[in-house]
């Protein structure tokens, strides 16, 4: 009997130090959620985004015949100075609507990188300094940038004219005579270039007001397609409707370990949601986030410098141009305009599909999710760096788990 009994304690103490080996290294299953996770969880779902949101500074956002319009320019390559340039060069169909390089580059190379469109329409501010308050003047700011497209408003003018002036006239309403005329195709406001700003002077100020008009319809219409393209439902949204059922065998199906670990570090030690939060995985808000600033062409202020750009901009939603009444702008009459706070930082992308579009932040400064996610281990909150980057103390496994994590977040993106 005491043989008996010491080898059934012996087993026992086996079984129990293989039980707590196990424990150790796998403390909890990693599918199991809190109630509180759960709810996080599920305001990251894209399947809470809703409706598309209406703006009212274009009031041709919904018009089919402006989408259908707004794509032609879209992909017209005739809407820059050498005829190859459009707005699919830096935002390819084929690459999520961004482009693979640490800068853009059109006519010229510019000094940040394309953004993503997918989903833009849900954000208030655009380009990665929020220089502009909507999806249809963002649109216009390239194609009079001389490294873009390298045109100006009047030959955009001049060119719905010639290629599209029924579908235009159709939306907007007849165009003036004076625009089959000869007109200055290279004449717009320009401080920086007194001979197209002179070229731009001589026109009567009613022919200015009608190309003024005519080159925010073009933003509009091409707006009106930008708004419809948005990220389909990814591995993650799926894993999260098998959160929400509480079935751990598809959760298991759905994640690795390495994968389910990762998203538990991003609600939780890893503090990731306080930037990427929503089902867009952004708070589309502006952070200095401590990343190294290109020799060339010089410090980048970000958001300090974008401030008073859109303030200015003639094309903003309390300007002539939009639609809105002033009651409607209210991002843009009640905006945080002190640049001192804003100065480095830079507007927050969606994280659907990131694992697709490197390189990453505003220059491209770094070439893999890897090196992104030892900057934000090695960074630290203070000073100007915002104070929501405070991640704590990620291991190496950690950083396997974040990066395992952020591939499961690609999916379809969804276009008209």
């Amino acid at each position: 009997m005491l043989i008996r009994s010491g080898l059934v304690l012996c087993l026992l103490l086996t079984i129990f130090v293989f039980a707590s080996q196990a424990w150790s290294a796998h403390p909890h299953d990693v599918h199991d959620w809190s109630e509180q996770e759960r709810q996080i969880l599920r305001s990251l779902s894209l399947e809470t985004l809703g409706s598309l949101p209406v703006d009212p500074s274009n009031a041709y956002s919904a018009d089919q015949r402006a989408v259908n319009l707004g794509k032609k320019i879209f992909f017209d390559v005739k809407f820059s100075g050498n005829n190859k340039v459009s707005c699919a060069t830096c935002h390819r169909e084929d690459m999520d609507f961004t482009d693979d390089l640490s800068r853009a580059h059109g006519m010229g190379t510019t000094r940040r990188r394309s953004m993503p469109l997918a989903g833009l329409a849900y954000s208030s501010w655009f380009f990665w300094d929020g220089r502009k308050d909507s999806l249809w003047s963002q649109a216009l700011g390239p194609i009079e940038s001389p490294l873009e497209h390298g045109i100006s408003r009047t030959l955009a003018a001049r060119l719905i004219l010639d290629n599209y002036q029924d579908e235009y006239e159709a939306i907007f309403g007849p165009l003036p005579n004076f625009i089959g005329s000869k007109l200055p195709f290279k004449a717009r406001p320009d401080a920086d270039n007194p001979e197209i700003q002179a070229a731009w002077n001589s026109l009567p100020v009613d022919q200015r007001q009608s190309i003024n008009v005519i080159y925010a319809n073009v933003g509009k219409s091409i707006a009106a397609y930008v708004r419809l393209i948005l990220p389909g439902l990814s591995r993650f949204d799926y894993y999260l409707q098998a959160v929400s059922a509480g079935d751990k065998k598809v959760m298991a199906e759905l994640f690795s370990r390495d994968e389910a670990t990762g998203l538990h570090l991003f609600v939780g030690r890893a503090k990731c949601i306080n930037c990427h939060n929503g089902p867009l995985l952004s708070n589309f808000d502006f952070h200095n986030v401590g990343v190294p600033q290109p020799d060339d062409p010089g410090p980048d202020r970000g958001r300090a410098e974008g401030i008073a750009v859109v303030l200015q901009d003639e094309f903003n939603c309390l300007g002539q141009y939009s639609d809105a009444g002033k009651r409607d702008c209210a991002e843009l009459r009640f905006m945080d305009n002190d640049p001192a706070k804003y100065l480095g930082a830079f507007k927050t992308p969606s994280l659907r599909n990131v694992a697709r579009r490197p390189p990453y932040m505003h220059a491209g400064q770094f070439v893999s999710l890897k090196e992104v996610l030892r900057h934000y281990r090695r960074v630290r909150p203070g000073g100007r760096i915002s104070p929501e980057l405070a991640h704590g103390g990620l291991t190496d496994e950690d950083l396997i788990g974040l990066e395992a994590f952020l591939g499961t977040l690609n999916g379809p993106i969804i276009s008209p």
